[in-house]
């Protein structure tokens, strides 16, 4: 591993999105495997880099000194979202053939919504991840 490819700033800050997941081994192979991102740490905490950014995988627990009264815990409602990753990706149909063919679950297949096409998959811990191609809005900058 470089030390450029690891989540600790010299100066400044960098942003890494965390993710309590029920099994460290299984979210890893999903990033990994399917999305292709980068393993640097196996586990406890899991550390991948993810394209231009990194994700921590680590399990559950309940509360710490500094998070008092805080529980992590991985979704317990698929139906329900607080929040969601969201890759931006250069053709979306080539990405959907692709990760759907390495196992990802789609939700729906890309739909056109006029300023981008989009599509939602789920992670093995029932995260859900937008995936879009800024057709539209690339239109509109560009014009």
């Amino acid at each position: 591993m470089k030390r450029e490819d690891f989540p600790a700033p010299e100066e400044g800050f960098v942003i890494t999105h965390f993710l309590t997941v029920r099994d460290q081994d299984r979210a890893r192979a999903f990033y990994a495997d399917i999305l292709g991102g980068q393993v640097l740490l196996e586990r406890d905490p899991c550390i991948l880099k993810l394209a231009n950014t990194w994700v921590i995988l680590n399990d559950g627990g309940g509360p710490t000194p500094d998070k008092p009264e805080i529980t992590l815990e991985a979704p317990s409602n698929p139906g329900k979202v607080s929040s969601f990753m969201n890759i931006r990706v250069a053709d979306i149909q080539a990405r959907y053939e692709e990760w759907s063919g390495k196992g990802a679950e789609f939700i729906t297949p890309p739909i056109d919504r006029g300023r981008e096409i989009r599509c939602y998959m789920r992670d093995p811990d029932g995260y859900i991840i937008e995936v879009g191609e800024a057709t539209g809005i690339k239109a509109m900058l560009e014009g």
